[in-house]
C-alpha cells in the first residue's frame, strides 16, 4: 500500500503508520510518501500498470484528473469527492432535534468535512425561529487555538481556505443575505473564522453551488415539498442529505427522492464504520465502510467445474 497524504497534513499519516507498525504490521506493507508535488509522484504510478486499486478522498476536480490517469491502465477506483449537502427542515420538525442536528452536521471539524451541511432549506413557517436558535448556539461557541481549555472552534486549514469562506460570505451578503451571527474575520494571527449564520440567502449566491468548507450555515426558505426536493437536487454533487420531519411517510418519501448516497433522518451524523459511506453523481464512485467497503478492494473469481 502507498499512502500519499494531503500536503497540509503529512504528520498525521506518519503517526498512523507508526501506530500500525507498533500493532505488528510488517515493514513494507504500508509506505507513506509525503510530497507537495502530487502530480509528479502519482501520475507515473497510475499510468505505469503496477497499481491495481486507487482510493482517493479529495476534491471533485482532482478526482476527475485521477480518473483520467487511471483510464490508461484501467485501474480500479474508489472516489470520495466533494459535497454540497442539503439540510431540510419541514414545518412539522422538532426544532430542538433540528438545531442539535444542524450543529453536528455543520460544525464537525469546523465545517471542513465533505458531509458538512451546506444549504439549509427551512420551511418558511419555522425559518425565523430555527435561524434564531441556530444563531444563538453558533454564537456561543468559543473560537481560538485548540490547545486552550474551553475552545470549541479552531482555525481553518490554511489562509487559502479562510479566504474562500470570506469571499463566499461577502458574495452572499452582497446579494441580500442577512448576517445573524459571525460573518467577520477576527483580527490577529491565524486562520480563524467565526461560526456564521446567514438568513435570506439568495439562490444565485456562490455558496449555493460551492462547497463552503467552513463554519457557515446558509438558510433559505421553502413552502412546498416538491420545490425543496428540486432545489436540493439542483447540484452536480450527491454525497449526503439531512431531513428533519416527524412524519415517517414524508421522511421515507423525501429520502428516496433525494439524489444522494446517504441520508440522515432527524440526525446530523451519518458516518458509521459499519455502514457504506459514499455518494452519487460527482460526489464519487464506490463506498467506504462495512462489508461493501471491503469488497471495493476485492476481485471475484468464478470457477466453472464440470460434473462428471
Amino acid at each position: 500500500m502507498i499512502l500519499k497524504p494531503a500536503p497540509q497534513t503529512p504528520l498525521s499519516s506518519l503517526a498512523l503508520a507508526g501506530i500500525l507498525k507498533e500493532a505488528g504490521l510488517p515493514d513494507g506493507v504500508l509506505n507513506v510518501v509525503t510530497t507537495s508535488r502530487a502530480g509528479e509522484v502519482c501520475e507515473p504510478l497510475l499510468r505505469g500498470g503496477r497499481i491495481r486499486k486507487l482510493s482517493f478522498t479529495g476534491s471533485t476536480n482532482v478526482g476527475r484528473l485521477l480518473l483520467a490517469q487511471c483510464a490508461e491502465a484501467v485501474v480500479r477506483t474508489s472516489m470520495e469527492l466533494g459535497g454540497n449537502a442539503p439540510f431540510i427542515v419541514f414545518e412539522d420538525a422538532d426544532l430542538d432535534k433540528a438545531v442539535d442536528g444542524a450543529m453536528v452536521a455543520k460544525m464537525r471539524n469546523m465545517g471542513e468535512a465533505c458531509t458538512a451541511a451546506n444549504r439549509f432549506f427551512v420551511h418558511s413557517s419555522v425559518a425565523e425561529e430555527f435561524g434564531r436558535r441556530l444563531a444563538e448556539r453558533m454564537g456561543a461557541l468559543v473560537v481560538g487555538p485548540g490547545t486552550r481549555d474551553g475552545v470549541d472552534v479552531g482555525p481553518l486549514i490554511d489562509r487559502t481556505g479562510r479566504a474562500k469562506v470570506e469571499d463566499l460570505v461577502a458574495d452572499a451578503v452582497e446579494r441580500g443575505a442577512r448576517v445573524l451571527v459571525g460573518g467577520r474575520t477576527p483580527e490577529g494571527p491565524g486562520c480563524f473564522y467565526p461560526p456564521t449564520v446567514l438568513a435570506d440567502v439568495a439562490s444565485d449566491s456562490r455558496l449555493m453551488d460551492t462547497e463552503i468548507f467552513g463554519p457557515v450555515a446558509a438558510i433559505l426558505t421553502f413552502d412546498d415539498e416538491d420545490e425543496v426536493i428540486r432545489r436540493a437536487n439542483d447540484t452536480p454533487w450527491g454525497l449526503v442529505g439531512y431531513v428533519f420531519t416527524e412524519g415517517l411517510d414524508r421522511a421515507l418519501r423525501v429520502s428516496e427522492r433525494l439524489e444522494v448516497g446517504m441520508v440522515g433522518l432527524n440526525t446530523g451524523l451519518v458516518s458509521n464504520p459499519a455502514a457504506p459511506f459514499g455518494g452519487v453523481k460527482q460526489s464519487g464512485l464506490g463506498r467506504e465502510g462495512g462489508r461493501v467497503g471491503i469488497e471495493e478492494f476485492l476481485e471475484y473469481q468464478y470457477l466453472a467445474v464440470p460434473v462428471r
